[in-house]
């Protein structure tokens, strides 16, 4: 939804009648899909991409790098307009939208099916559309509280508020699940007839093949009331609920775990205040926080609103904690994570670049899409989540507030330097004997490391962690080659790239290692154009460190072009400086 306050609220009952639900028992083996099933748990939040695009991508990257789930946004017919928030405003169960229609969301389906990925569907039960009048995508019209064939004015809230029914009060529970939120029509979920016709859009999905359902909202509704209407389904899907949680309301998280999953959003407070401002140290045990169980939550370290909201980090995050954050989170098995794919932004309300066609490059974005998931750091760590599972945590340690590293059974281990200054040590682990490579800044490629290797011996390896980044490796990613054991030295390496631009065009290095902005284009490094045609930068990098890297043109508008691929690979040396040339591809 469009974020409005970040609250959600004790059990208490509601002051209006809600008809007999069946009982959802709140224990994890009740729910056969309590999580995505499967060895593959890491969902993809594909942001206002198209169905040809999700369906394309699903094909060529997300099945092969391992992740599980993609997650869409809502197919049913909406209002009109270009910012992203009207797809949030349903006129109709019509599967028409943005993204397409029909026939195109069942093809994204069975594609994303074919490549090992299943899909989530963005859902909204609480409410219909927030203006007046109008006509949807697909033409269908409507009032605010008469959609012709669907609803009418009994079947919605009208809780009496002057001078309009929007919510004014989140410390009263009804007010917050039968008022509106920002005037839009909110559904009356506790009768029979608008559950029964939320259920039959339920079914319609998984008819088509559906996997899971974001609920969106969901604290503006009762959990009963979803219950009911979760009951009447064909199948159990997966299901994560919306419920942002405010000190002090009535509503609380915890009220939701019966129905699925709920999206823990003191989470995203937490990384965000300790990645940013705080320290680190304190992150081990997260289910003694308070919060719902690591078993019952979806995790994020930014969505679609918290980016827009300021409430997370996001890519913009200074000092790459938007990348150690999520290489935090991919690695700590609480919860499930869910990491989103977005694009570039200068209005808040910006619909999606290109038409909603997703576009991306080999480890990054194009044409104003961003595509994290593709960035080194995160596919690497979604291999690495995938390999350890259900492993719990070993052999913590925390030298000081923004250091700390631990494995994950004896299948993995990850370094996470959030300080400003290297960290090097022995670290022991509970791993076998064998060279690891490191997938935060490479790759496994046909029995050799595209970025750093550690070779684990008698439990112990030693390693240099730069400042703002981290390490991981496990039993997945084995390899040879790249950088066995880097020690502290360093080494000016120039970067010269010839182009050709126009005024008000720059250039811009980005590279898989932290002093390259680990793929962050927000982080990545201006290039000077005093000997133009050839722009240059000069970087102090670790000595031989085998990394990858590229370029982009930035326009005057703050467009991002890359060049072509492939990704640029090169070691830096053992001492002293060296120059990387090359020309715009």
């Amino acid at each position: 939804m469009k974020l409005i306050s970040l609250v959600s609220l004790v059990p208490l009952l509601l002051s209006y009648n809600v008809l007999s639900a069946p009982v959802v028992d709140n224990s994890t083996s009740s729910l056969d899909s309590r999580a995505p099933s499967g060895s593959k748990s890491v969902i993809i939040q594909m942001f206002e991409w198209t169905w040809a695009s999700v369906a394309s991508e699903c094909t060529n990257f997300i099945g092969p790098a391992g992740y599980g789930f993609v997650q869409v946004s809502p197919p049913q017919e909406h209002i009109q307009g270009s910012q992203w928030w009207t797809d949030y405003q349903p006129v109709s169960y019509t599967l028409t939208s943005k993204r397409g229609n029909r026939a195109q969301f069942q093809s994204m389906v069975s594609t994303c099916h074919a490549a090992g990925v299943k899909v989530i569907a963005d859902t909204l039960f609480n409410h219909m559309a927030g203006v007046d009048s109008g006509t949807g995508v697909g033409g269908s019209s409507f009032t605010h509280y008469n959609y012709p064939g669907i609803y009418q004015t009994q079947d919605f809230h009208h809780c009496g508020l002057a001078p309009g029914d929007d919510i004014n009060n989140y410390n009263d529970r009804a007010n917050v699940q039968t008022c509106e939120l920002v005037n839009l029509a909110d559904l009356a979920t506790n009768t029979d007839y608008v559950r029964g016709r939320l259920a039959q859009y339920g079914n319609d999905l998984l008819s088509l093949g559906v996997d899971g359902f974001r609920l969106d909202a969901a604290k503006h509704m009762p959990a009963a009331d979803i219950s009911n209407i979760l009951g009447r389904l064909t199948s159990r899907p997966y299901i994560t609920q919306e419920v942002i949680f405010g000190s002090g309301e009535p509503i609380q998280p915890s009220e939701y775990v019966g129905n699925g999953d709920v999206q823990e959003f003191r989470y995203t407070t937490e990384l965000k205040n300790t990645f940013l401002g705080g320290t680190i140290s304190g992150l081990q045990n997260l289910d003694n926080r308070g919060w719902v169980s690591g078993s019952q939550a979806n995790v994020f370290v930014v969505n679609h609103d918290t980016e827009r909201g300021g409430s997370s980090l996001n890519i913009n995050s200074p000092s790459n904690t938007y990348i150690t954050a999520t290489i935090f989170s991919l690695a700590h098995p609480y919860g499930t994570p869910t990491i989103l794919s977005s694009y570039s932004f200068s209005n808040v309300d910006a619909g999606a670049p290109n038409g909603g066609a997703g576009t991306c490059s080999t480890t990054g974005g194009s044409g104003g899409w961003l595509c994290q998931h593709r960035f080194i750091a995160i596919s690497g760590m979604v291999g690495f989540r995938n390999t350890v599972g259900s492993a719990a945590i070993t052999n913590w340690v925390s030298p000081q507030g923004n250091q700390i590293a631990f494995g994950r059974g004896s299948a993995g281990f990850v370094a996470i330097n959030n300080g400003n200054s290297t960290w090097s040590t022995t670290f022991t682990t509970s791993m076998a004997a064998g060279t690891y490579c490191d997938v935060v800044s490479g790759k496994p490629s046909s029995g050799s490391c595209t970025g750093s290797a550690f070779t684990v011996s008698g439990g112990k390896f030693t390693a240099t962690v730069p400042a703002r980044s981290a390490l991981a490796i496990h039993t997945g990613a084995k390899g040879s080659g790249g950088t066995t054991n880097p020690g502290n030295g360093s080494v000016s390496v120039t970067f010269a790239e010839t182009a050709t631009t126009v005024v008000g065009q720059n250039i811009f290095l980005v590279g898989s290692i932290s002093q390259l902005g680990t793929w962050a284009p927000a982080s990545a490094i201006a290039l000077s154009s005093a000997t133009y045609p050839v722009w240059s930068v000069t970087v102090t990098l670790p000595a031989n460190t085998v990394f990858e890297y590229k370029f982009f043109r930035k326009e005057s508008d703050g467009t991002v072009n890359w060049e072509s691929d492939p990704n640029r690979q090169a070691t830096v040396a053992a001492s002293g400086s060296q120059t990387l040339s090359s020309s715009w591809r």
